[in-house]
């Protein structure tokens, strides 16, 4: 199926490309790749397919035609989705997760996926198929079907289904999905003999392409899986502290070391992609997203140190839209009620400078992605462009 572009990216960034060949030597070094503009692009997308209810299937249904869509692009070196495989309206079942990695077996190109709180951190919720406490009885009264079982994999249980998405999506380290093997790094892979359980966290992994060092971290949408006690209990359980505390240790440990490698390697500019959108407070009050604030706070000090382009993909909450939030009184482009506020005074206050985050678009049909492509030379300041990356947004017919 055919792609028409709904955003269009800055036409003048092709001339970044000739005047550099203009300029170039008059007799060619086979080995010299200056004034060469080696362009490529990822096809990002998330919170993906969604439905309205458990019975909802159309987005899904969709699913094959908008792989297909990909595929034709032509410019496309990877697709990475930024987590949330179904709603907060939707089940948690083994039999949906393997419908979309079997979905998914049709990309042409690898895959890179980083989970979302939809299919683990809020599977306990009833809406999803989880339960709810009790006070009465001080038990969970978990969601059934007609014939009394659980409707969720492991009753909604967070740890449990994280378990389940590293089994189907993430079956060997290193490895990616869709077609073809994107070389990439994973934190199992690495020595972690210094903090053992980070062995476990299959998902967080990073690549490199020409300049760019990439970095997935498992960082789930809504609060960081710490503020919402599971199936709504009093109180948090001491599983849920634990899985919080441990995962955003391990994650600091991954950023670190993505940004130790970019600057061994003398990368030109970083990209990170998360689930969570760090900034989003979702009618709550900003207190609600301090449990982010370590991975901001690493983040902001990271990217000062490395003083190059430092761009953060994120999902989540699901209108486009392109901002520094880690600079005050930054500019919004996006949607005017998403812009409406200002991101960065949900946090203490930074000036990071060579920051940049995009919102990707999901969870509306039809479905699209963000064809982000990465150029050897810095790109023009516009709407659509920071550093070496420019954008648009891509949806079918």
């Amino acid at each position: 199926m055919p792609v028409r572009t709904i955003h269009k990216a800055v036409v003048a960034a092709a001339a970044v490309t000739l005047s550099t060949i203009l300029a170039g030597p008059a007799v060619a070094d086979p080995n010299d790749r200056s004034g060469q503009d080696d362009s490529y692009s990822l096809a990002v997308y998330g919170d993906a397919p969604y439905g309205t209810s458990p019975t909802d299937t159309s987005e899904t249904d969709a699913t094959p035609a908008f792989i297909d869509a990909v595929n034709a692009d032509k410019s496309i070196h990877a697709v990475v989705h930024v987590g949330d495989i179904h709603s907060g309206s939707q089940y948690c079942t083994e039999a949906y997760d393997r419908q979309v990695a079997g979905l998914w077996s049709a990309f042409e190109k690898p895959l890179v996926y980083t989970p979302g709180d939809n299919e683990w951190a809020d599977c306990h919720k009833k809406k999803e198929g989880g339960g709810v406490y009790n006070a009465t009885t001080g038990r969970i009264d978990y969601v059934t079907d007609s014939s009394g079982n659980p409707v969720d994999y492991a009753q909604g249980n967070p740890i449990d289904n994280l378990a389940l998405v590293r089994s189907i999506f993430f079956p060997a380290p290193g490895a990616t999905l869709g077609k073809g093997n994107l070389k990439v790094l994973s934190q199992a892979q690495v020595d972690n003999s210094a903090h053992p359980a980070d062995s476990q966290y299959v998902e967080n992994v990073m690549w490199q392409r020409g300049g760019t060092e990439y970095v997935t971290i498992n960082l789930p949408g809504g609060s960081n899986n710490d503020a919402d006690p599971w199936y709504g209990t009093p109180t948090a359980s001491p599983q849920q502290t634990a899985e919080a505390a441990d995962r955003t240790a391990a994650d600091l440990r991954w950023l670190d070391r993505a940004f130790e490698t970019a600057a061994r390697q003398q990368a030109t500019s970083v990209v990170v992609l998360t689930q969570a959108d760090m900034w989003d407070v979702d009618g709550k009050s900003p207190a609600h997203l301090t449990n982010y604030e370590p991975v901001i706070q690493n983040l902001a000090a990271h990217t000062t140190a490395f003083g190059k382009p430092v761009l953060l993909l994120n999902g989540d909450s699901h209108t486009y839209r392109s901002d520094n939030p880690l600079q005050q009184a930054s500019p919004c482009v996006g949607d005017a009620n998403v812009c409406a506020g200002d991101a960065w005074t949900a946090h203490p206050s930074y000036n990071v400078p060579n920051f940049h985050r995009i919102v990707v678009h999901g969870s509306t049909f039809p479905l699209e992605y963000l064809r982000l492509t990465v150029h050897s030379q810095a790109q023009p300041a516009a709407d659509t462009s920071f550093g070496p990356f420019s954008w648009e947004r891509v949806t079918d017919k």
